[in-house]
């Protein structure tokens, strides 16, 4: 398996904002790239039960307006907002927290645009993480479906697993936290603090984490 990780990282742009939500500190991450496909196309690869599996994770339950899903491994929730084929907002749940989703798509002349948000109450896991802790999982999903949708190859999780390990694997991971805490700083945190969350998210998905640290367990 083999990515440029400079491109496909370029392609994506994020960002970071803090704001209140039901009277809480929260945190919102943003990524939004093109996709060299129709938005009928985008829609039905990023909401397909048949086609999710093929650059995410397998996936089970009702994938519609109310209904439950369960990523394999990963985060499930409930799906709160479904308008074809241009939106979809759901929540997140993974050990024990709850967190949200929300994706839309828009045309731009041939291509689709996805922008994906994903907002999380400020707590203590954001302070020790920052952004990167969601964001790193976002951008590699985004990869894979860039992937999937250029080739029309399945994703095969060993081979990604062990990719992730290559140092291909471990450039890509220290290329997207640095993106992150770019963006992290830009949205107005002080730039050491912002180095110091990002180093410690790098080093969890490098797997350089030291075994006595709590790691990012976001489920993205």
């Amino acid at each position: 398996m083999q990515i440029d990780v400079a491109r496909v990282l370029g392609l994506v742009t994020r960002s970071v904002r803090s704001f209140e939500k039901d009277g809480k500190p929260a945190s919102a991450v943003t990524l939004t790239r093109l996709y060299d496909t129709s938005v009928d196309d985008l829609w039905d690869a990023v909401t397909s039960r048949q086609r999710i599996p093929r650059w995410f994770l397998p996936i089970e339950g009702d994938l519609q307006l109310g209904g439950k899903y369960q990523l394999k491994g990963n985060a499930g929730g409930t799906i709160t907002s479904c308008t074809p084929p241009t939106h979809f907002a759901a929540t997140w749940e993974f050990g024990g927290a709850t967190s949200w989703i929300d994706v839309s798509l828009t045309a731009e002349r041939s291509q689709a645009r996805l922008t994906l948000e994903h907002t999380a109450i400020i707590e203590d896991h954001w302070n020790q993480f920052g952004p990167g802790a969601v964001g790193i999982g976002w951008d590699l999903a985004l990869a894979g479906l860039e992937r999937y949708l250029a080739t029309g190859a399945s994703v095969d999780h060993e081979t990604a697993e062990a990719w992730m390990g290559s140092p291909e694997g471990k450039e890509f991971m220290t290329t997207s936290g640095e993106y992150w805490r770019a963006a992290h700083v830009a949205s107005g945190v002080d730039p050491v603090a912002a180095k110091e969350r990002s180093d410690r998210t790098i080093a969890f998905y490098r797997g350089e984490m030291p075994p006595d640290i709590a790691h990012p367990g976001t489920g993205s």
